[in-house]
């Protein structure tokens, strides 16, 4: 079995980031809060600007980008705005070695917590975030008053 690596992106990574973004994307489909998240959340794609500041890691498998997160640290605080590992590459532990890669990143830069989100529905993002004991500390509702 073939293990994955992880380090920082690239901007030679930009190609397979925009596709796999894409692919993450579209997966978000039917998923319920999804339209909020993307509100929230806006495309990276073309350019990838977070690429060049340190704060987006992939993970590779013979070298070819099959995941990402991305992240930032302010005041103390590692935010995880995303992770993604395409679903070809699921369960040989590509999700959790870039969530502990961006811990110990984080933790370099100074943080002493970390947040992140999960869809209600996205049981592979809330599994990932439970083996790392990141557990719910606040639970959001919403609703359109239309």
């Amino acid at each position: 079995m073939v293990e994955p690596a992880f380090r920082p992106a690239t901007d030679a990574d930009r190609p397979e980031l925009v596709w796999l973004e894409g692919v993450a994307r579209d997966g978000l489909d039917g998923q319920r809060g999804a339209d909020l998240w993307a509100d929230a959340h806006p495309r990276q794609s073309p350019e990838w600007p977070a690429v060049t500041d340190g704060e987006v890691l992939v993970s590779t498998i013979i070298d070819v980008p099959v995941g990402y997160v991305r992240f930032s640290v302010v005041d103390a605080v590692l935010y995880v705005h995303d992770i993604f590992v395409h679903p070809e590459a699921r369960e040989v532990g590509c999700g959790d070695g870039l969530l502990a890669a961006a811990i110990e990143v984080g933790r370099s830069r100074g943080a002493r917590r970390i947040e992140a989100e999960a869809l209600p529905g996205d049981r592979h993002t809330k599994n990932l975030y439970e083996r790392a004991a990141i557990t719910a500390k606040r639970i959001v509702v919403s609703a359109p008053l239309d």
